[in-house]
């Protein structure tokens, strides 16, 4: 069951529906071709409304989890069981310079189509992922979460699923470099308000469908996260 609380933190109950089933789905939850339950029965199982469950199931269509059949309903397709990529656990510090490495050559390239595709929805989930960045950068924190939506948001701006697919199952690689870089930029005095500047030109960018500025940016932002992160660790056992 789902109250209205877990729509809290600027996440629409649509997210919370949406992130729920495409768990239920990658874990292998359904078969392949399963029919999904009807709206009716999700809606009551999440206690939302039907257009809510709608708007998840599009999505969730969009990425190419589940198709629909006229007058049949919703089914799961074969790619959506287990992780759609085949990553396993971040096990070292290489493993998180070969993540980096990965995100310097799709995300430049994601945020470049989300420039050009950009619509008033993509554009409000940056904002929106943006936004909690900016309030915890003026709390003088680093929210990690707030980080991986912002550039999730991009990636699914760019209306290509092969990026936000890669994104996804990269997340908790991902998360880790975050939370090492995040601490390691806490330490500097202007270390979270320069970082924040560069999502912020990102987003920007994209607004404005400035397709090469929006590719340079990711992509200096990415080697830049990189290099204070590693340059720091190095300097640390060098010590």
């Amino acid at each position: 069951m789902m109250g209205q609380g877990e729509g809290a933190g600027r996440r629409s109950l649509a997210d919370v529906v949406f992130d729920r089933l495409q768990r239920a789905i990658k874990s292998g939850a359904y078969r392949p071709d399963e029919r999904l339950p009807t709206e009716h029965d999700l809606a009551a199982e999440f206690e939302v409304s039907r257009p809510i469950v709608r708007e998840a199931l599009k999505r969730l269509r969009d990425q190419g989890l589940i198709y629909s059949r006229r007058g049949a309903g919703s089914f799961v397709r074969v790619i959506g069981l287990k992780q759609p990529l085949g990553f396993g656990q971040l096990e070292n510090v290489s493993d998180l310079l070969y993540c980096y490495e990965f995100r310097v050559t799709i995300e430049p390239e994601a945020a470049a189509l989300a420039a050009e595709r950009q619509d008033t929805a993509s554009l409000a989930s940056i904002s929106a992922a943006l936004e909690m960045m900016r309030d915890a950068t003026n709390r003088q924190s680093h929210r990690e979460d707030a980080d991986f939506q912002f550039h999730l948001a991009i990636a699914r701006a760019s209306e290509n699923t092969y990026f936000s697919t890669a994104m996804e199952a990269l997340k908790d690689h991902i998360a880790v470099g975050m939370r090492f870089h995040g601490a390691s930029v806490k330490r500097e005095a202007s270390g979270l308000t320069r970082v924040f500047g560069e999502h912020s030109a990102i987003f920007e960018a994209i607004r404005d469908r400035d397709v090469s500025a929006a590719r340079a940016l990711m992509r200096d932002h990415l080697i830049g996260s990189r290099g204070r992160l590693f340059e720091k660790r190095r300097s640390e056992t060098e010590q």
